[in-house]
């Protein structure tokens, strides 16, 4: 499996490559989420191109950019992903996978879910949940 695991449905992971998107579906992954604005780095795939091949592979994709740290409207955005694809493997990525962790971390807690919880699944996946520890 590319990235880490969040949760039994969620992974994240650095910035994926065109190539990754076949063993995402082979791990079963039904939605691809993009937290990563275009033009962020250079020679980063785009949105457009990970969409497209994320449709050929049968994989609903979204593209939720963050910027520096993720906004409030970010986080609805994410929750509403969630809650759509409720029991379905989702694959989010950013440049690092934080921004997509500290999102997802920060929507599961809107959604009403336990902190020391949420806390454990981002330090399990080896990300730091400090930044956003008042928001949770």
């Amino acid at each position: 499996m590319i990235g880490k695991t969040l949760d039994e449905k969620i992974t994240v992971s650095p910035q994926i490559q065109p190539h990754d998107v076949a063993a995402l579906k082979e791990a079963g992954v039904e939605l691809i989420i993009n937290n990563r604005p275009d033009g962020e780095e250079v020679g980063q795939p785009t949105s457009d191109e990970i969409a497209a091949v994320a449709a050929e592979h049968g994989i609903d994709y979204l593209h939720i950019p963050v910027v520096r740290g993720p906004s409030h409207a970010d986080v609805e955005k994410m929750g509403d992903a969630l809650a759509a694809h409720a029991g379905k493997q989702i694959h989010a990525y950013c440049r690092s996978g934080t921004r997509s962790t500290l999102t997802w971390a920060i929507a599961q807690a809107e959604a009403g879910c336990d902190r020391e919880h949420i806390e454990q699944c981002v330090r399990g996946a080896g990300y730091d949940p400090a930044p956003i520890q008042h928001l949770l």
